[in-house]
């Protein structure tokens, strides 16, 4: 009896008390990383005792328009004042509508798939819990650590956005080199102090830190002004705009009609404005303060996404209709159709830059809100250290987390170049989007030790191996009707793939409150769109991906499998597969009192 006293005393020390048990936890790391990379969590896990390491839990405050309003502010920044004018001038032409419209279906695909999870599962972790509770521990700690980096560097992007708009709201040109200070013994890039962004970001990480309903107020404000300024937009360019330049172009020479560069632009147009929709993805981070998540979380994050794709779809004819698609700047197509003029509208460039500026700061708010929740849960499931976890007593928010971020991100927009930060970001968002629609299938049709998973594994793996085959034929295959009938086989197969896994595999189990509709058809073209789009981004994207990679699987081996393995010792976490039969009961309860 004292042997196993002695035992239990030994397995429940933490491999982190000394530098010599450290060591001896490092010799131990194939054995722990068999054992904790492939365990799973539970629903019930989730929701219930991973929440008690936090503390106090977290206020249950926000309802569907609280959601839709985040959706709204998260998803229309300054990206849609940007990209829609490269994607109508070199891809797509007026025939932009149609690629919003095409985007905004991808991104409501892909917030389906959110919203089962995150009905079943109002928990802060977002996809971080979404794919923990399906492929287990490590796939969640790379896709949630990748999609955290992509946060914190984007909103460091955004911020230093800010100075650019402020500026051109105020009618000043050159504000950013007016508004940063230069130090030459810097490198190029790095050498452009920005004290603004870092003053917005510190005030909104306060914000967030304070209260999560101050913080949808807050949001509130500054999306309802950014709306009105885009409604403004499209009233200025429906009464100015002229519906022949949907056809006609500014020089003969160019294609005319509405499909100047084909149906292929449209496409190639619909994969570069869906990073406009990037967003919507936080609002699930929030479902554990929600009030009636089976409710709101379906209207909040659906809803938001079809609001955007509309007024996303008004601003590109409203773009059409004022300039030829061979007239409109690149880099700045609404600004650029009223600088310069003589008869009095020059002021609307003015307009412009300051609903930019709002967009900027919702966008930059719901995000932070996000990458704080992420970091929380993934605190809970100890990946990293609890401390990340803990939510205050007084405004039941996750401060430490909230901060720790905050201040990475202000660390980072105050010296590193937007051109810089932007090629490091987007691929880890599609990363995941592509994993959560991965994780609706394997969950809804393999149950642990029930169900044989190698039919799911292998119709998911043919059909990303099909996608990826078929993004490789559209952007390297020269033009052609050889390129047209091999894309035409990879639709072909895939449909045929969906159709067989359709009728040979039945579902393991039925979504218990929303569930994605026509599976596995949703989610199965999610996935395909999701890998296509990842096709589309640039090599500095994929190298960012890699090393960062490399980076978090680091940190596991070195930290983190520790850490979780020191917690299943010590009975805070479950062990593998084989503890969740035991769990189904609590599931049962747990679903039953929701």
């Amino acid at each position: 009896m004292v042997m196993m006293e002695t035992n239990h005393v030994a397995s429940s020390s933490s491999s982190f008390a000394s530098f010599k048990t450290y060591l001896r936890a490092l010799s131990d790391t194939p054995r722990r990383v068999r054992r904790r990379a492939a365990s799973i969590s539970t629903s019930s896990e989730e929701t219930t005792r991973l929440r008690e390491i936090s503390g106090p839990t977290l206020r249950r405050t926000l309802r569907w328009y609280d959601l839709i309003c985040f959706g709204i502010g998260g998803m229309v920044g300054a990206g849609v004042f940007i990209t829609s004018g490269k994607a109508s001038s070199q891809l797509a032409g007026p025939a932009l509508v149609l690629s919003y419209a095409i985007a905004g279906l991808c991104a409501l695909l892909s917030a389906f798939c959110y919203t089962e999870f995150a009905v079943e599962m109002p928990v802060a972790g977002g996809a971080f819990s979404y794919i923990r509770v399906t492929f287990g521990e490590f796939a969640a700690f790379f896709t949630g650590a990748n999609l955290i980096i992509d946060y914190v560097l984007s909103n460091a992007a955004v911020a230093r956005s800010l100075t650019t708009y402020l500026g051109a709201a105020i009618g000043m040109s050159s504000s950013e080199t007016k508004w940063r200070l230069t130090i030459s013994v810097l490198p190029q890039g790095f050498n452009q102090i920005d004290f603004i962004s870092v003053v917005i970001v510190l005030i909104l990480t306060l914000i967030i830190c304070y209260s999560t309903r101050e913080s949808s107020l807050v949001n509130m404000l500054f999306t309802a002004l950014h709306i009105a300024f885009i409604v403004f937009i499209i009233v200025i360019g429906f009464m100015r705009g002229d519906v022949k330049n949907f056809t006609v172009p500014a020089e003969p020479q160019h294609s005319g009609g509405f499909f100047p560069y084909g149906a292929a632009g449209v496409f190639n147009g619909a994969a570069l404005v869906y990073l406009s929709y990037i967003g919507y993805d936080a609002v699930s981070t929030m479902a554990e303060e929600v009030e009636n998540p089976v409710k709101d979380i379906p209207i909040g994050v659906s809803g938001s996404v079809i609001i955007v794709t509309v007024l996303y779809c008004l601003m590109a004819a409203s773009m059409s209709m004022l300039l030829p698609y061979d007239m409109i700047d690149p880099s700045d197509p609404f600004s650029a159709a009223f600088k310069g003029k003589s008869d009095g509208w020059h002021w609307v460039s003015n307009v412009i830059g300051a609903g930019a500026s709002f967009g900027i700061l919702t966008s930059l708010l719901v995000a932070m809100l996000g990458q704080a929740r992420y970091m929380c849960m993934i605190g809970r499931s100890r990946v990293v250290p609890e401390w990340f976890a803990k939510v205050h007593p007084r405004t039941l928010t996750p401060v430490n987390a909230s901060a720790f971020l905050g201040i990475c991100t202000a660390a980072i927009a105050i010296f590193t170049d937007m051109s810089i930060l932007l090629n490091l970001v987007s691929i880890g968002t599609l990363f995941v989007f592509y994993m959560v629609a991965n994780a609706v299938i394997y969950r809804r049709y393999v149950l642990v030790e029930t169900t044989n998973p190698w039919p799911t594994l292998s119709f998911l793996f043919c059909l990303s191996l099909t996608a990826i085959i078929f993004s490789i034929l559209w952007h390297v295959a020269p033009q052609g009707k050889p390129k047209a009938f091999m894309l035409g086989i990879c639709i072909a197969m895939a449909i045929g793939i969906l159709q067989l896994f359709h009728y040979m595999v039945p579902q393991a189990r039925q979504a218990k409150f929303w569930g994605v509709p026509l599976m596995p058809w949703i989610p199965s073209i999610s996935i395909f769109l999701n890998v296509f789009l990842l096709g589309a981004l640039d090599r500095p994207s994929y190298v960012r991906f890699g090393f960062f990679s490399v980076v978090i699987v680091l940190v596991y081996v070195l930290y983190s499998v520790h850490a979780s393995f020191d917690a299943e010792q010590n009975g805070g976490l479950n062990q593998k597969s084989s503890d969740l039969s035991a769990e189904s009961t609590v599931d049962e309860e747990y679903y039953f009192k929701v």
